[in-house]
């Protein structure tokens, strides 16, 4: 994918900022790659934390990460704040497809990518059909 084919910031419904950390950055100065799905799986959890739909601590439900993947566009570094967005491009029976950008203040995201969440139940880890709550929550932020 090309940082032109990327959804624009315009594209998306939810957005939060991202403070970058110092440990973020490896030893090439910018944040390393594997700190974005750090940011991704923030990004998505806390919106559902925040919605009231999703109860980390005690919750019967519980969503795994089984497919996630991104482009990377352009280097961020610390001390930089970049505002993350989320989107849904898919909402099924017991999964939900997340699109995630991260900017810097520009219309195209120095990276995008997906997060794919299976909910099960907590104990047995069977798949667990989503709640009315959790589908009118998701269709909040799906792409038009």
């Amino acid at each position: 994918m090309k940082r032109g084919d990327a959804r624009p910031y315009d594209a998306y419904k939810h957005f939060a900022p991202i403070q970058t950390r110092w440990m973020d950055n490896d030893v090439y100065g910018h944040v390393n790659n594997v700190v974005y799905y750090s940011y991704f799986d923030t990004l998505v959890n806390e919106y559902l934390i925040n919605a009231g739909v999703l109860d980390i601590h005690s919750g019967d439900t519980i969503g795994l990460v089984v497919e996630t993947s991104c482009n990377y566009f352009a280097p961020i570094e610390f001390p930089q704040t970049i505002k993350g967005a989320i989107g849904v491009s898919k909402v099924g029976t017991s999964s939900v497809r997340y699109e995630i950008g991260l900017f810097d203040g520009a219309e195209q995201p120095v990276a995008a990518g997906h997060f794919i969440h299976v909910y099960v139940d907590r104990k047995t880890r069977k798949s667990k059909q989503l709640s009315s709550d959790s589908i009118k929550t998701l269709e909040g932020i799906k792409f038009d």
